[in-house]
């Protein structure tokens, strides 16, 4: 049992990872980052032979949004966080008769322009907003659908919490929305995460959140997956070139999300992407050895998609 009852608080914040100054201001490479969505970006891609229904991540995240019936004709898109533009690419591909606007957000101008480029076929649909997600989504209107992907872990996350003895911003949102933390400290808190999900449920749109996760739900038919993983954890550092990102604790903004009175959808990047199930994926994962390309190639695809989780906010 996680919950600690009763709250100590002290008035300075032990400290905040930010990746703010990073993303205005540095030229972004990421390709120095593994990311499920670039991995998945084309049919071109070595990883496609380990879905059993091969299609960019764009495309299969239009899949989910549609089943749900958050993507219908007319839908305005806001994507904060986008990257290349690559995720938007492949979904406008598919559903471009669909959808009315597209709104790409991001704090990197390099990005934008990147972004704007990759969008081209599109312009007419497209817009380009140079802004900071933490200060933009509670005034975001006029929107259907946030798309947030492989970003949430790079907004602000409060570090070195103690329970007992918690900064009064860290203690009033735990309190206010019952949530669970370790009962001996340090630990972590997905504060930006935490106030993107506010956002989401005041603005009355849907959400795709996904990211990194410190409690990832791994396939029932697969356990050996989580050979390593802790599948109850805190948010945890991941350091990255010129930054550190953390992971995300989903449990938390669902309990905010249904707090907010908004239901959820969640559930693993394994099962989204529609990862095949082989013995051979078993054998290669836990011997942790490669004879050939092709078995480097599944393990390292499995060490990173078994982290990754994602919710929708309905």
């Amino acid at each position: 049992m996680y919950i600690v009852k009763t709250i100590g608080y002290r008035h300075d914040i032990m400290g905040i990872n930010s990746t703010r100054t990073f993303h205005a201001k540095s030229g972004i490479d990421l390709m120095r980052e593994y990311t499920i969505n670039e991995s998945l970006s084309s049919l071109d891609s070595v990883y496609m032979d380990l879905i059993e229904n091969p299609r960019p991540f764009g495309q299969i995240i239009a899949g989910k949004l549609i089943s749900q019936g958050l993507l219908s004709q007319g839908s305005t898109i806001l994507e904060a966080g986008g990257g290349y533009g690559t995720l938007m690419a492949s979904l406008l591909d598919a559903c471009c008769e669909t959808v009315r606007k597209v709104v790409m957000a991001d704090l990197s101008r390099g990005l934008l322009l990147k972004q704007k480029k990759r969008l081209e076929p599109w312009a007419e649909k497209c817009s380009f907003v140079n802004t900071d997600i933490h200060e933009m989504l509670h005034a975001v209107k006029g929107i259907d659908i946030l798309i947030m992907n492989e970003v949430v872990g790079d907004l602000d996350t409060m570090t070195g919490l103690v329970p007992g003895s918690l900064p009064v911003s860290a203690g009033t949102v735990i309190e206010k929305y019952g949530l669970d933390m370790p009962e001996t400290g340090p630990f972590c808190l997905n504060s930006g995460a935490i106030n993107a999900v506010e956002a989401v449920c005041q603005n009355g749109f849907s959400a795709f959140i996904s990211e990194h996760s410190s409690d990832p739900i791994i396939p029932h038919d697969m356990p050996w997956l989580a050979k390593g993983l802790e599948l109850d954890g805190w948010p945890r550092e991941i350091k990255l070139f010129g930054h550190s990102e953390y992971t995300i604790r989903f449990a938390h903004l669902i309990k905010v999300a249904h707090t907010l009175g908004r239901k959820t959808l969640t559930g693993s990047y394994i099962d989204l992407a529609g990862l095949k199930r082989r013995p051979s994926y078993r054998f290669i994962f836990e011997a942790g050895a490669c004879s050939t390309h092709e078995q480097e190639i599944i393990l390292e695809f499995l060490d990173h998609i078994r982290e990754y989780r994602w919710m929708i906010i309905l």
